[in-house]
């Protein structure tokens, strides 16, 4: 999943933060992409060095592909005769940051990293214990243009497989919202008590007593607010934020695997069984239209076919180019289902006039990638016109009322776990005890280090035994 960007004007002067589809790959600005089962699961436990030659190959990737694009645009002419220069071109992108838990990761690249201020991140896990075999990593950022800003939110999730694992998806994202802090939430909560003036202990008259416990009980439900809010500024659903969620969510077309007799999606036109018609099971938007999962994200329509899951044929006879169109079909031990998407908070409500002039999220595209040998999925990816509006211009009005609103950045669907970072740092321990355990005894270069200690040890003994 991508998003490519650039700062621009429209014709009614408005600014926007724009996605370019293909034919305007010359003014790309920024890239993120969202990966699943990026590297083997003990390298992606222990991270850092492990992790970075698997993550180099996806910026590797972005570039050769970018300078595809620059290519053709500056080369339209199939007959020009073009000179390899000696000396090894820049890259069109720069990695800015990138972050990982677990087997999900998330990376930003950008033309111009100058204009990338305050990346902050966050990450949960929800697998067993906590850690992030299963789980979601997100990057917080100030985009800069020439004349504005504005904060852009994504985060990169894989929940919980299986088709009848759909109470688990759904509290997945639960664990996400509640979980997913761009801040401690602990320093929060305690520099607010710190802040809070203790009320005066002095005994009022008693027939003042009434009075007195209904301005405490204001007191306390003022503080209580001033603290929801700010705990609601570090969550996901940062209300002065642009946000997006992509990633294999995992939801499927039904709660059981198909039996033998099972009708499958065709990607024929002319079928009775064309793909569209099995959209209406979809899981997600159900449970979203329901308000189970990813509340107040809206998505574009889906007319790409089902994302998963697919089995690579072999290469044809004679084939020696890599090919551009790999043979497939369905696994037939899973029903195909759209379990790769790309989701958005719309512009609020409270932006919104009711004119043509009012900011709006136009998608350019929304589309599934060909089928790849390396992977029984099909990436998916979007390109979006986002308008730049700056932090403090989205925020709510004073005037709102939380408790009518439905969009999550007027009032948080959880609230968030205060001891957030705590519990991610402990899963953080086990994923790398776990991760060296694994690589020790079951890769070839911990089969080496293990020998490598064993021989130390004789050595050292048979030294011991000889002095």
């Amino acid at each position: 999943m991508s998003y490519e960007t650039r700062l621009a004007r429209t014709s009614q002067k408005e600014k926007k933060l724009k996605l370019f589809p293909r034919e305007h790959g010359a003014d790309l600005s920024s890239v993120r992409s969202s990966l699943q089962e990026v590297a083997p699961l003990a390298h992606s436990f222990i991270g850092g060095y492990f992790l970075k030659p698997y993550l180099s190959r996806f910026e590797q990737a972005v570039n050769v592909a970018a300078q595809h694009v620059l290519d053709d645009i500056s080369s339209p002419d199939s007959n020009v005769v073009t000179v390899t220069p000696t000396t090894r071109p820049s890259k069109p992108y720069t990695l800015v940051r990138g972050n990982n838990v677990g087997y999900t990761a998330i990376m930003l690249f950008s033309r111009d990293p100058s204009r990338i201020k305050n990346i902050k991140e966050a990450e949960v896990g929800f697998g067993a214990a906590e850690i992030g075999n299963k789980g979601a990593v997100g990057l917080r950022m100030l985009y800069e243009g020439d004349d504005g800003s504005s904060e852009l939110t994504f985060v990169a999730t894989h929940l919980a497989a299986m088709e009848w694992n759909l109470p688990r998806r759904n509290a997945n994202w639960a664990a996400i919202m509640r979980g997913m802090a761009f801040e401690n939430p602990e320093v929060v909560v305690n520099s607010y008590k710190t802040s809070v003036t203790p009320s005066p202990t002095s005994t009022p008259p008693a027939e003042d007593q009434p009075e007195r416990v209904r301005l405490l009980a204001d007191e306390h439900d003022e503080q209580h607010s001033r603290l929801q809010q700010q705990l609601h500024n570090i969550s996901v659903y940062r209300p002065t934020s642009n946000l997006f969620v992509a990633g294999d969510l995992n939801y499927r077309i039904s709660t059981t695997s198909p039996p033998p007799s099972a009708v499958f999606p065709s990607t024929d036109p002319e079928s009775e069984n064309y793909y569209p018609d099995f959209f209406r099971l979809d899981q997600l938007t159900r449970e979203r239209n329901a308000g189970r999962t990813l509340h107040g994200l809206s998505e574009h329509e889906v007319r790409f076919p089902p994302t998963y899951k697919y089995d690579v044929l072999p290469a044809r006879p004679g084939t020696q180019e890599p090919e551009l169109d790999v043979p497939w079909k369905f696994a037939t031990h899973r029903y195909p289902g759209w379990t790769d998407r790309v989701l958005f908070l719309d512009v609020p409500s409270w932006l919104k006039k009711g004119n043509n002039q009012d900011p709006k999220l136009n998608v350019r595209a929304y589309d599934c990638l060909p089928v790849l040998r390396m992977s029984d999925h099909r990436p998916v990816f979007l390109r979006v016109d986002v308008p730049l509006i700056a932090p403090n211009e989205m925020a709510p009005p004073s005037g709102l009322d939380p408790d009518t609103s439905k969009d999550p950045r007027a009032r948080l669907p959880v609230e968030i776990d205060p001891e957030a970072w705590e519990r991610r740092a402990a899963a953080r321990r086990k994923e790398v005890m776990a991760g060296w355990s694994m690589y020790l005894w079951s890769t070839k270069e911990g089969a080496c280090i293990l020998a490598t200690m064993f021989a130390f040890g004789v050595g050292v003994y048979w030294l011991y035994q000889l002095f």
